[in-house]
């Protein structure tokens, strides 16, 4: 007598399965769908921004929406931030080439540098965190520091 031997396929799986497959760790696989989110969003915001500055053809037959793309044009651009791509924007040296900061060109920091080594010889120091605790080493006396 021949014996059949039942061959069980393995499952398919589906995106979710695979991604736990091939990450083991909780946060390693809510950072992989995390970014499958970012990426969703990132793609819809594209899509309308795209559908709001171009005029479709009418044999397509979809009316056009009259809409105010800043706020689609915020989610977009705090998307690409997510991932890093932050937008560039315009010197006013003329050739749009952004120096980072916020218009004042090297030459222009460094007089005000320059400026404010000659009339001001203490530097200020702004601390936006609290509590600090401002201690002195102790000194080879015994007295202790008095202000």
């Amino acid at each position: 007598m021949s014996e059949e031997v039942k061959k069980e396929d393995p499952k398919k799986k589906g995106i979710i399965g695979k991604i736990k497959e091939a990450a083991d760790d909780k946060e390693e696989q809510l950072a992989i769908l995390s970014t499958f989110v970012r990426l969703g969003i990132l793609v819809w915001s594209g899509g309308i921004l795209t559908l709001a500055y171009i005029q479709l053809p009418p044999a397509l037959g979809i009316p056009e929406q009259k809409l105010d793309p800043t706020f689609i044009a915020s989610v977009f651009t705090g998307v690409l931030a997510t991932f890093g791509v932050q937008a560039a924007k315009k010197g006013g040296n003329g050739n749009g080439a952004s120096n980072g900061g916020g218009g004042i060109t090297k030459a222009d920091m460094e007089r005000l540098i320059a400026a404010a080594a000659q009339t001001a010889p203490a530097q200020t120091i702004r601390i936006e965190q609290a509590p600090v605790q401002i201690t002195q080493a102790p000194s080879k006396s015994d007295e202790p520091y008095k202000l």
